[in-house]
């Protein structure tokens, strides 16, 4: 994979992480500021249901999951923020890329869980959330499986065509 398919995942991060920040941020307001929750109240897809469910928030707390969804998106930008501006993207970046979304398809087969056996019903917001996660994950997994020794020939190839030895 060339630096172009990689400033492209990283700019495919980064759109992402923004509309999971976009979507944990509407998340929260409907929960603090009583926002209004544009979505399905019937049937299989009822937001309201599960947005004012037990499992809608934090255990133990008050703080609605979106909370640390937002934190998670927040990183994740951050994360391809600072791949874009580190070309070829080092190794211990993609790891914690792959790390960062892992932890959340973690958090989301145990949400989706909840929803299906649980509620009986999906929240249309969590899943558009949940569909951004497995994307990240997928483009994350894709650019880990990279070999090492591409990551040092693009190098190379930086320095020959900049002219710096």
């Amino acid at each position: 994979m060339r630096t172009t398919s990689r400033s492209t995942a990283q700019i495919l991060l980064l759109i992402l992480s923004l509309v999971g920040i976009g979507i944990a941020i509407y998340l929260t307001a409907v929960h603090y500021e009583n926002a209004p929750l544009i979505c399905s109240s019937s049937g299989i897809v009822d937001c309201a249901r599960v947005l004012s469910s037990s499992y809608s928030v934090v255990p133990g707390t008050t703080v609605p999951i979106a909370v640390p969804g937002l934190a998670w998106a927040v990183i994740g930008a951050a994360l391809a923020i600072t791949g874009l501006r580190l070309q070829p993207v080092p190794h211990w970046l993609r790891i914690a890329q792959f790390a960062l979304s892992l932890s959340g398809m973690l958090v989301v087969l145990y949400l989706v869980y909840v929803e299906i056996v649980r509620l009986h019903t999906i929240c249309a917001w969590c899943t558009g959330l949940h569909v951004i996660i497995l994307a990240m994950f997928l483009i994350t997994l894709v650019q880990l499986q990279q070999p090492q020794s591409d990551v040092e020939a693009e190098i190379e190839q930086s320095r020959v065509t900049t002219g710096s030895r």
